[in-house]
């Protein structure tokens, strides 16, 4: 949920409950001031009543009123107590009992003891509250519906720079030369966040070119010291005869300065493909090309007795011509490697994927390790960065890469059309 929408809910839910309570308040409030009122009038009344039996000696003559009944009781002496009640009105004109406020009193007429009941409308008093509290439950809505659309509408634009901020997160690339925009507010919090973030970017760049440098450095430095290496073994060889102990320990030599070798040129590649400096791109006949591979590939398919079946739809793709190479060749050469002998390759290329199945181990790969640096499974003899590479050439041309375990295929996905979201790896 949206800050906005979750500071509104706040806002609505906490208005309606203090509107609820402060309106029963606000109700009882007014009904009490107007029945304060209401008995004012009857005390009045009663006043009025003790001065006429005072000056004339004998009961007031009683006449009918819309909204006031004033009624004399003989009653025993002592007997009646003074108070205020609610009690039921008879309208004469309505027919009807209508609410009503009443005051019990007493007084005494020639030695003669009545009791008095003085009886109000309160008919319109109730009408009276109804309306008071209807127009201020109205204007109550009105400033909350006011509030509402007001809070929405300025804090929209007091969140707009916020919302920059993250565009700029967003299209945040360690690899670009541009430097995040400045967005300007005259909140402080968001240029306090906008310089932070802007601070955080500018370390990562920085820490990124260190780290690039010093890996372009490192390989370029590796090249000469391996040159010298694979230059004294081959002398070394011509020289003199060996022992087959000796012959063995240069074996091995080999093996393991062709292995240096071959992890520094994949290094050198990776460098490249990640900043982008491989940049000639071609239409590219995606079906030839896999064709011809497949023939390049042909002698260690039958070494190695796998049986190939393929599936290949007519697909140009607009790539680099190197960089697809090596994508091919290591998604390839990976099915053969993981394979085992008479076991199966499936290649299908249609107009929205390319896909790579084979044979191999019973168990999945892990997903979230396999197209990490070095990873690599137990007994393998590459450099663990075949996948890698493969994977940063997809996203240079916007493909994604994908790796599923159906038993018994192992089997990997190049998507050419790249979902908006993320692709998840099964």
């Amino acid at each position: 949920m949206k800050l906005l929408d979750r500071y509104n809910r706040v806002t609505l839910i906490t208005t309606i409950v203090v509107m609820v309570i402060t309106g029963v308040i606000y109700y009882q409030a007014i009904s009490w001031i107007l029945t304060n009122q209401i008995d004012k009038d009857l005390v009045v009344e009663e006043n009025e009543v003790f001065d006429g039996v005072k000056l004339n000696h004998h009961l007031p003559q009683v006449f009918d009123s819309n909204d006031q009944q004033i009624s004399f009781y003989p009653a025993i002496a002592g007997s009646v107590t003074r108070e205020f009640i609610n009690t039921a009105y008879y309208n004469t004109n309505e027919k009807e009992n209508e609410s009503g406020r009443g005051l019990i009193s007493s007084v005494t007429v020639n030695g003669k003891y009545y009791k008095i009941l003085i009886v109000e409308s309160k008919v319109e008093t109730e009408d009276l509250i109804r309306i008071i509290f209807f127009i201020t439950i109205g204007v109550i809505l009105l400033l909350l519906l006011i509030l509402l659309i007001t809070n929405r509408l300025i804090l929209k634009r007091l969140w707009k720079p916020f919302h920059e901020i993250m565009k700029e997160l967003r299209l945040f690339n360690v690899t670009d030369n541009n430097d995040l925009l400045k967005v300007d507010t005259d909140t402080d919090e968001f240029e306090e966040l906008n310089l932070a973030v802007i601070n955080m970017a500018s370390r990562v760049k920085h820490d990124y070119k260190d780290l690039k440098h010093f890996t372009e450095n490192a390989s370029h430095e590796l090249l000469t010291p391996i040159a010298v290496i694979n230059s004294k073994l081959d002398t070394l060889i011509q020289t003199e005869n060996f022992s087959e102990r000796q012959s063995k320990l240069l074996n091995d030599l080999y093996t393991a300065v062709n292995r240096l070798n071959r992890l520094n040129q994949s290094l050198l590649l990776l460098v490249k493909i990640e900043n982008k400096l491989e940049h000639s791109r071609e239409q590219i006949d995606l079906q030839a090309v896999l064709e011809e591979m497949i023939v390049q590939f042909d002698e260690i398919f039958q070494d190695k007795q796998l049986k190939l079946s393929c599936t290949l739809d007519d697909k140009h793709i607009y790539a680099s011509r190197y960089l697809v190479d090596i994508l091919l060749n290591n998604l390839i050469s990976n099915a053969i490697r993981h394979n085992y002998v008479g076991g199966q390759i499936a290649i299908n290329l249609t107009a929205n994927s390319l896909i790579i199945s084979n044979t191999g181990e019973n168990d999945a790969l892990p997903d979230d390790d396999i197209f990490k640096r070095f990873h690599k499974s137990s007994g393998s003899e590459g450099s663990g960065l075949g996948l890698t590479i493969s994977r940063q050439i997809c996203e240079n041309f916007d493909f994604s890469l994908a790796y599923e375990f159906l038993a018994p295929y192992h089997t990997f996905t190049v998507q050419f059309d790249k979902p908006v979201e993320n692709l998840s790896l099964h």
